[in-house]
């Protein structure tokens, strides 16, 4: 038997804003969370603006204890233990430290990189024969399932817990990770989502690749351009998003409120094949994709009301828009409106398709479309291939139905995910 899944609580820690509410007041404003940073300037980047959350001393009080806060240094572990207690919390669920072990609820919280900073500053001041010196608060700080083991602790959970790791599509891949275990009925709920650090050690490679714009310098707000004729590059981002799956039977005996309903995805490679590369899609490996979503949704591509794009804000936007017209057979007027919140915080890494994720179902349950930023001038190749209006840059009020959403990831890497209103 297959279960339904629904979503019944969210948190986001993002750039343009922290908490669910604040969250969704700013991407209906169109509120950019990219900033400049001297230190990128003063270290030579070419790329010297970014998205990074503000979280303050008091708030990570509220979320780690004393003890879990001596010697902490990992953004990434600190932005999902915020966003994935919140949505716990908004699910409706107590968090005791004292309560028992919960078997029917577990986790799939995703990461690219953990503790960078934790580890430079514990290596930094080391040599090789005083390595054994590295301190106790490393480990879990640095290893890939770090965010896990945080949070799988203040939560009590006690069915699968677990870190994915898949570049940018980590957060849709942990999602429809946790979906499969729900709907399968081998969990009741499922807390699923991503996060990412953020900084120079993070960053600095991303710049040698000279994949990040350096022309916005001056104006940051205006640095990430989407499907815009004058993109020039994607602005690194930070921060997470957590979402909670749970079995649709469960969340009507307890009453909970429920944001949308998850009708089924897709996760693939291209296998850097037919044009794909560690850094490029394989096209065909794209619609297959997305088309192979829409049949696990039992869907058809004329029912799709909206898409959230991957859409990164470098020379792969248009192909992107070009895949999703031949995945639907849809393309001119007869496209779907499609935005990119990338426009908004830029590209948060492993954590961009969780923040995305939330976004999405915020749209879903509220019934708009936010803004794309700085897309007045909209790259001719796509404007090929869909109309104008289709790429909206105010907020638009509309009656949604379905939404897909996509993440395509370094590694020839895809995932998309079909949500439905509830």
């Amino acid at each position: 038997m297959k279960h339904r899944v629904v979503i019944t609580g969210m948190g986001v820690v993002a750039p343009n804003a922290v908490g669910l509410e604040n969250f969704l007041g700013a991407i209906q404003q169109g509120k950019s969370g990219i900033t400049f940073h001297q230190k990128l300037q003063d270290l030579k980047f070419s790329c010297c603006i970014g998205g990074v959350p503000s979280v303050s001393d008091e708030m990570k009080n509220q979320y780690l204890t004393p003890l879990q806060l001596r010697g902490f240094d990992s953004a990434g572990i600190l932005y999902g233990c915020i966003a994935g207690t919140d949505a716990w919390a908004d699910a409706g669920f107590k968090i005791d430290k004292n309560s028992p072990t919960d078997y029917n609820s577990g986790m799939v919280f995703g990461t690219g990189k953990s503790g960078t900073e934790k580890f430079r500053e514990a290596i930094y001041k080391l040599d090789d024969q005083k390595v054994k010196r590295l301190g106790s608060t490393v480990v879990v700080q640095t290893m890939a399932s770090g965010i896990s083991a945080y949070l799988g602790g203040i939560l009590g959970l006690g069915n699968q817990v677990t870190t994915n790791s898949s570049a940018c599509a980590t957060g849709t891949e942990a999602l429809l990770m946790g979906f499969e275990r729900v709907q399968s009925g081998k969990a009741s709920r499922m807390l699923v989502g991503s996060c990412s650090d953020d900084g120079a050690y993070i960053w600095g490679g991303f710049d040698a690749m000279r994949v990040l714009t350096y022309k916005y310098n001056k104006s940051p707000e205006k640095g990430s351009r989407p499907m815009s004729a004058l993109a020039s590059g994607f602005v690194p981002g930070s921060g997470a998003g957590a979402l909670v799956l749970e079995s649709l039977e469960t969340a009507l005996k307890r009453k909970a409120t429920i944001y949308a309903e998850v009708l089924g995805g897709n996760i693939n490679s291209g296998g850097q094949r037919n044009g794909g590369t560690l850094t490029a899609p394989n096209s065909e490996a794209v619609q297959r994709c997305i088309t192979d979503a829409i049949k696990d949704a039992n869907i058809k591509c004329s029912e799709i009301d909206a898409i959230n794009g991957h859409l990164t804000a470098t020379t792969k936007d248009p192909i992107e828009i070009e895949n999703w017209t031949k995945a639907l057979k849809r393309s001119g007027k007869d496209f779907p409106v499609i935005n990119s919140l990338k426009s908004m915080i830029g590209h948060c890494l492993s954590a961009a398709g969780s923040i995305e994720n939330v976004a999405t179902v915020l749209q879903l349950k509220h019934q708009f479309i936010f803004p794309n930023l700085n897309c007045n001038e909209v790259h001719p190749d796509i404007l090929n291939l869909i109309s104008k209006e289709k790429i909206p840059t105010k907020l638009l009020k509309k009656k949604l139905n379905i939404i897909a959403k996509a993440s395509f990831g370094f590694g020839d890497v895809n995932g998309c995910i079909i949500f439905k209103k509830y």
